[in-house]
């Protein structure tokens, strides 16, 4: 077992990364973050998944701080928001996110959203790695399009695509052009974002039965198996653990293919659609407490 006291996957700039995280999306920043990532940490989550956009870092940082566990032992990505991506703003955007999280350091930083400045903001993020800031760096929500559009343009190639991924939607395209440069794809909404129908899938609850397992459980098992470092995301005590309970059965070939053949080829959200980076641009302003 490596420090981490979960699995891990090798990156392709050599960091292991455990394949499992703590998703904090939309977790407010009113104490129940600090709860969750502590009760996270105290199940034995050593990843946890935070954003500037997600407003939460501080109470990221505060429960990493609290728990007592040696810092090389908690992996911690949070991610730039677009808003940032001009060059000297992106430099600070990192500085606001080390303060916050309390760290010297991030275990990964991803470009939010491919939208606008890109290059800039990953000449940035280039320089805070070669600078220790950051250990490994990576990109969100790029689609194949958006992935050949900026990526051959980077000195450094992403270690990390973040997107959307479940039995529903399984990126097989995006998946190829990755495996060529050992990019690791991880998932955001890996439960389908507790699509019912997803989670009432006869294929996956059959499976369930079998193990004595929980739906969301065989689901994520599939995405482990299948190489995708997942964050199921809950503040209930009780889910968080069960969502890490996930390492004392493996799937069959048959169940794999079983589970490959719902793949419906489309996700929630289309990061190609038009205007979409405007309308995240617009959404909000993520400095307006700093």
């Amino acid at each position: 077992m490596s420090k981490y006291n979960v699995p891990t996957f090798k990156l392709n700039d050599g960091n292991e990364i455990p394949v499992i995280g703590f998703g904090t999306f939309q977790i407010p920043a009113d104490g129940t973050t600090y709860n969750a990532v502590k009760d996270a940490l105290a199940a034995g989550y050593r990843h946890i998944d935070t954003a500037a956009a997600y407003m939460n870092e501080q109470e990221v940082g505060k429960a990493i701080k609290d728990s007592g566990i040696p810092r090389d032992q908690i992996w911690v990505t949070s991610k730039m928001w677009l808003q940032d991506y001009k060059y000297e703003d992106a430099k600070k955007a990192i500085e606001i996110s080390l303060n916050k999280l309390g760290l010297d350091y991030i275990d990964l930083y991803l470009l939010h959203q491919p939208y606008g400045a890109v290059d800039e903001a990953w000449k940035a993020v280039e320089e805070a790695q070669k600078a220790g800031k950051l250990r490994s760096i990576g990109v969100s929500n790029m689609t194949p399009k958006l992935w050949n559009k900026f990526v051959p343009n980077f000195d450094v190639t992403p270690a990390v695509n973040q997107v959307e991924f479940n039995p529903y939607f399984q990126q097989k395209k995006l998946r190829e052009i990755l495996a060529k440069d050992d990019v690791r794809l991880e998932a955001w909404a890996p439960l389908g974002q507790g699509n019912a129908d997803l989670l009432h899938e006869p294929v996956i609850t059959a499976i369930a039965e079998k193990y004595g397992k929980n739906a969301g459980q065989v689901i994520l098992r599939f995405e482990n198996q299948e190489g995708i470092v997942v964050f199921p995301k809950s503040v209930h005590e009780a889910r968080i653990k069960s969502n890490l309970d996930i390492f004392d059965f493996e799937l069959t070939d048959e169940e794999m293919d079983q589970i490959r053949a719902l793949d419906k080829g489309k996700g929630m959200h289309d990061p190609d659609a038009p205007g979409v980076g405007e309308m995240l641009l617009n959404a909000y302003d993520i400095h307006a407490n700093d």
